[in-house]
């Protein structure tokens, strides 16, 4: 259906936000790095090449350890242009870099020292345990490492609960703060130079603040000022349903369509359980809303919920809004329950839009009355997609048919992760430029 057109809407000059956001993150490390090697060499390097080997190791291997500890910081600044997934991801590759460096630090300062002093290297373990102040402390650090590293692993990590593999993850900080100790303590680059201690003291109080600041005083802050509660809980049809919130001053609760919350509904039986659901209608300063499908008891729960339910909601999360728009035109590509960020963009979104809904039968087609509406409301094109998943009804030439000049658009797509991918793939093979390509993969972050 289409009906007037809105004027086009201007595209964002200057830089994209996401590339800001990188840039920062990736200057930040490098600057950290060559301040890092510069104390190193400063310190002087020991005659044996495996402990200058292993120090190096282990210093580059506590910088990225700290660095890891920002990226999951959940600061806003950094998740509004770069996302949540994209930074829990690098977080997640960065701990194994972490993990493989440690143990290159321990290997090489174990067999250095054991080839200086003939010693075999388990008896020399042992000594440098016994001798020196903080190794014992840096074995605990690297044996909880090793134990996060292996249930962070993708096959231990699809076979655990989130809740489980949290409480496992939080020994991380354990590990950090005996892996500190042992660095200041017995560290060459910062027992010779006090500015090295120094600087080493800011980088990991930036860090940790950082954590503290993100992780806790933020949410606490924001829940307290805003008060949620339910106010209204609506089934849309047999699996999914919508939970109306209100609070004070939720003007001035910094949301956006397509970004989502971390939601604890403080009942007695799920107050310890977050659930990662968007907000299935733009922010208007009075209201939030998400709709959710069943898919576990947490969302299954969301039907019971009384009227009065306080909530406790860690967010607005997420790169998946209109800060990061290339071209004064859209196409929106919804599978799913993924229409929901998908509904709340079309209303906050200016330009032309056309918005493709993917589902199986009509009945699976939730919230498409009120996508109808918004369609007419703001002269949109809607097409709902309808049939099995083979053959793909999103394949490049029917994209193509259904909008031809899709190149000349910003594309914002979420849904079920195979048809994300195969939609992915479809618009690759079109030539849609990666920078007009939005996409968002929505999950809890340790």
């Amino acid at each position: 259906m289409t009906t007037l057109r809105e004027p086009p809407a201007a595209t964002r000059p200057g830089v994209r936000p996401r590339v800001v956001g990188r840039s920062g993150l990736y200057a930040l490390l490098l600057a950290n790095a060559v301040v890092v090697t510069v104390f190193f060499v400063q310190a002087g390097f020991a005659s044996n090449t495996l402990i200058v080997l292993g120090r190096l190791a282990g210093l580059y291997g506590a910088l990225l350890m700290a660095f890891q500890l920002l990226l999951v910081a959940r600061l806003p600044w950094f998740d509004r242009r770069i996302g949540m997934d994209r930074l829990t991801s690098w977080h997640r590759w960065t701990g194994f870099s972490v993990l493989w460096l440690l143990l290159a630090h321990a290997v090489f300062i174990v067999f250095g020292y054991a080839q200086s002093s003939s010693l075999d290297p388990v008896n020399q373990l042992v000594d440098l345990a016994e001798t020196v102040e903080g190794v014992l402390r840096a074995i605990a650090a690297l044996a909880i490492i090793i134990v996060v590293g292996a249930v962070s692993a993708r096959y231990a990590r699809r076979r655990l609960a989130y809740e489980t593999w949290h409480f496992i993850h939080l020994y991380t900080y354990v590990a950090v703060v005996l892996a500190f100790t042992h660095q200041v303590a017995a560290g060459t680059s910062f027992t010779s130079s006090s500015v090295a201690r120094t600087y080493w003291y800011a980088v990991w109080g930036v860090a940790l603040a950082s954590v503290f600041l993100g992780r806790l005083v933020l949410p606490l802050w924001r829940n307290l000022r805003h008060q949620l509660r339910v106010t209204a809980v609506i089934p849309e049809n047999d699996d999914v349903v919508s939970v109306y919130i209100a609070g004070r001053d939720l003007d001035r609760l910094p949301a956006r369509a397509g970004q989502f919350f971390l939601w604890r509904f403080l009942t007695k039986d799920r107050w310890w359980q977050a659930n990662p659901f968007s907000l299935s209608a733009a922010p208007d300063g009075r209201t939030l809303r998400l709709t959710a499908k069943r898919a576990g008891d947490g969302s299954a729960a969301l039907r019971h919920l009384k009227v009065g339910t306080r909530v406790f909601a860690e967010g607005p999360y997420g790169a998946f809004t209109t800060l990061h728009r290339t071209r004064p035109d859209a196409l929106l590509i919804a599978g799913g329950v993924g229409v929901t960020p998908i509904r709340a963009l079309l209303e906050e979104l200016h330009g032309h839009a056309v918005v493709i809904y993917r589902v199986a039968t009509d009945q699976d087609a939730v919230l498409y009355d009120e996508l109808r509406e918004l369609a007419l409301a703001k002269g949109a094109e809607l097409h709902l997609v309808t049939g099995p998943a083979v053959p793909d009804r999103l394949a490049p030439r029917e994209l193509a048919r259904l909008v031809p000049d899709i190149t000349g658009r910003d594309v914002y797509l979420c849904g079920p992760p195979p048809m994300m991918n195969a939609v992915l793939g479809s618009l690759r093979e079109l030539g849609v430029p990666r920078t007009q390509t939005h996409f968002e993969r929505f999950s809890l972050a340790g």
